[in-house]
Formats: structure tokens, sequence, C-alpha cells
């Protein structure tokens, strides 16, 4: 597998209590971040979806990915991960599909079946029919998509003769009609889902349970495992000086794990509490997801073994950590730009 090709930013939008800066300006800053990356030549930028956080972790997928849309004129953007089950498909298959005009074809989506069970009792949803959920929503979206008018009956949703209108931006010898679908994988059966499904992958936890089962499976279907993307977030930080941000970048992360650590509590899963999907620290098998810091050196040299070890194709850092001011983590993204994306392949 070559050195990652795709390399993007992420964001969650999370403005912690005490940052300070209101939300209109944080949004602002951020925005002002993605633009400059836009430029910088990143290929890809990805937000994450939770709901009802005190930091306004964010909850709306589409309405920033619009405005992202707005603002950019190169890179990819997708979620990472937009929980399927809490969204109306057929609502979902327009929004996105405007979402994706707007972008000119630039819109991806990354699923999940969600796992936070605040969640699924503020929304009403039955955590035990996630599964069937994300299958069937998937199902949806693509038939919407796809076909000129579509019936589906399912388990959990039953549409009669609709027609999706706008069309998303077509896409030559592509496997599906609409934006490239994404999904999740924290164990081995949503690994072979993926794979099923025929979706690019994202995986969380152990390269045995999430990743091998993925293209194991694909091989399995007769799928080339080539013709799929695989990413992940695996942050860093280039600087020639890392006392001077990192140890604020430290704090930032335990903030944010922090909260990760209590969903995953609450939902009862505990390999994914012991080891830490966004973490990442744990050995044995562990895929890391722990920042790389240090100069264009050391960061260039340890994002390329950790691609080609296991086979990504698209690597994310991200954009400005839980309460540091965006503009803090600027230099890094543009030395990174400039001294380590050209000596990883480039971005495409």
């Amino acid at each position: 597998m070559p050195h990652p090709r795709r390399l993007g930013l992420a964001y969650d939008f999370r403005n912690p209590l005490n940052s300070g800066v209101s939300d209109p300006d944080l949004y602002s800053r951020l925005l002002a971040q993605i633009k400059l990356a836009d430029t910088l030549g990143y290929a890809s930028i990805w937000l994450t979806e939770h709901h009802f956080v005190e930091d306004g972790y964010m909850p709306s997928f589409v309405a920033a990915a619009a405005a992202i849309a707005a603002v950019t004129t190169r890179v990819e953007v997708s979620s990472d991960i937009l929980l399927l089950p809490f969204h109306h498909p057929l609502r979902l298959a327009e929004d996105l599909a405007v979402v994706d005009n707007l972008a000119n074809g630039r819109l991806m989506l990354g699923v999940g079946m969600g796992y936070a069970p605040h969640e699924f009792r503020a929304f009403g949803v039955d955590r035990r029919h996630r599964v069937s959920l994300l299958e069937e929503g998937i199902e949806v979206l693509r038939r919407a998509w796809t076909d000129d008018r579509f019936s589906f009956a399912g388990r959990r949703w039953r549409f009669d003769d609709v027609a999706v209108r706008p069309r998303p931006v077509p896409r030559p010898g592509a496997a599906h009609e609409g934006p490239p679908i994404w999904m999740a994988a924290m164990s081995e059966p949503a690994a072979r889902r993926a794979a099923r499904l025929g979706a690019h992958l994202l995986p969380h936890g152990r390269r045995e349970v999430v990743l091998d089962p993925w293209r194991d499976e694909l091989a399995r279907l007769g799928r080339d495992p080539a013709a799929y993307r695989v990413g992940i977030i695996r942050p860093w930080l280039v600087t020639d000086d890392a006392d001077r941000l990192w140890p604020r970048i430290r704090e930032a992360e335990r903030y944010r794990l922090k909260q990760y650590a209590q969903w995953f509590g609450e939902a009862g899963d505990q390999e994914m509490l012991g080891g830490g999907s966004a973490a990442g620290t744990r050995g044995g098998g562990w895929i890391p997801q722990t920042y790389i810091v240090g100069d264009a050196d050391h960061v260039a040299g340890e994002l390329a073994r950790f691609a080609e070890e296991y086979g990504f194709t698209d690597v994310i850092s991200w954009g400005a950590p839980p309460g540091i001011e965006p503009e803090v983590m600027n230099e890094s993204h543009e030395r990174f730009a400039r001294e380590v994306m050209p000596r990883l392949g480039g971005s495409e």
C-alpha cells in the first residue's frame, strides 16, 4: 500500500464552557481555518456528530457541511460519523443531495449506528433497532440517489413511489450514485457489514477485529479491497518546540476523551472503555490514534510507516482541539502542508 494520498482535518466544534469564546465566534474562526486548509492542499474535512452535549458538540452535520461547501472549492466534506438511526433517511437523502450540489460533488457520508444511551433516549429510538435502522437507512439513501422513482418496505421504514430531487452530482464510474458512503466499525460484525454493503471503512479498535475482517469479507465477496478507501483519525503536530504547545493539546485531548469514556461506560461497552477507541493507547493490536508530535522529518516518517502498516488511504488530524484557539494550530497545519504532505505523495 502506498503512502497516504488523502490527508485531512477533522472538527467537532466543541466549545468548553470556560473557553471565553462565543459559539458564533468559534464557528467563524473554524470556518476561516477550514478555508485556509482548502487553499493549502488538504484533501478532506471531516465532521463528527453527537447530541445534547453541554459544550455544543456538533449535532448537525448537514448544516455545517453546507457552510463548509460555501467557503471551499477543493476539499471533500464528510462526516466521521453521522449517526444514521437518528435521521429520517428520505429527508436526509434530500438534504445531502442539496449539499452535494452546493459542493459540486465534493460530499461524502460516513455513518455509524451510535452507542450513547442518552441519545437514543432523547430521540425516542429503541437502541435494539440500531442495526436495522443503519442498514435500511443506507439502502434508502442509495435508492433515493439512484432510482428515478422508488418504493421501499422494510422493518423500520416504508415509502411508496417517491422521487428525490435534486439529484446528487453524477460520479461517472462510481459503484453507487450519490456521495460515497463510509461506515464506522468498532466490532467484527460491523466491519463485515461494511464490506457487504460496499462501504469504505472507518475502523476503531483492534486490527484483527475491525480492519482485517473487512478486507477478508470483501475478498470473500469477490471485491477488490484496493478499490475501497479506509481512513482514520491519527492526529499530528508539526513543531520544533513541543514544549510550547503540546501540553495544551494534551490537556485538550484528555478533555475530549473523558466524554467518550463516560458514554462507553454508560453503554456498557467494556472493551471500548478499556482500550479507548479514540485514545488508541492500548497495545496488542489496537490501531493507534494518538498524536504524532515532532518536526517535519519525524511526523512524515511516522505517518508513512503507520499508513503502510495498516494500509490506510486517508489519514486525518484534528483541526482545532477543544478549548484551543484555531489560529494556534495554523502554524502546524501550514508546515504539514508545506514540509510533510509532499513527502507522503501529496493529496488529491
